[in-house]
């Protein structure tokens, strides 16, 4: 079987995540979270040649599934993935996803990367994740045609979402294919 390398993209609340990790049970592969490597206790950024540093580490084996967004990783990321799939879910949609999870982890505190966890401050803050969805949203659905048109991302294999179903249509049929070709 030829090496699967998959890298999962959308605006912050897409469900990147969740997709990687059904990606990586399905098939055993490692999964790999680059928010996990970019964020260090009490919210502090990596130095971004670290980050990279971290990034080319965790994508040198032959198979796995990343979930991120980052462009000062992009190219690392990107030209070793096999597959990319973008999720393009509509704002209203992200907006919800986004509100929920975010003031599900206010109240449950749940951990993040490196015992993080998101605050009602912080989530209401200028530089919050829900100002930086609603800032970015469009600018990525911009920016990632023009990328994925370049040359030099064209050895992926390109999926694109327009809804949640989209994707779990894709992975229940990607999983039966694979499986039945499987000895």
């Amino acid at each position: 079987m030829l090496p699967m390398r998959y890298v999962v993209i959308g605006i912050s609340g897409s469900g990147k995540t969740t997709l990687a990790r059904q990606i990586a049970q399905t098939f055993a592969l490692p999964h790999i979270e680059l928010d996990a490597l970019h964020w260090e206790p009490n919210w502090q950024m990596v130095p971004k040649p670290e980050f990279r540093h971290r990034v080319k580490a965790a994508t040198t084996a032959d198979a796995w599934v990343v979930d991120g967004n980052y462009s000062k990783s992009r190219d690392i990321v990107w030209s070793r993935a096999t597959h990319l799939l973008w999720l393009d879910y509509s704002f209203p949609r992200v907006f919800q996803q986004i509100l929920w999870r975010t003031l599900c982890r206010v109240f449950t505190q749940e951990k993040l990367w490196n015992d993080n966890r998101e605050s009602l401050r912080h989530v209401l803050a200028r530089d919050g994740i829900v100002w930086w969805m609603i800032s970015t949203y469009q600018q990525r659905r911009q920016e990632y045609p023009v990328l994925l048109h370049s040359d030099a991302f064209s050895h992926l294999t390109v999926y694109r979402f327009r809804k949640p179903k989209d994707a779990t249509t894709w992975l229940q049929a990607f999983t039966a294919k694979t499986v039945l070709r499987t000895p």
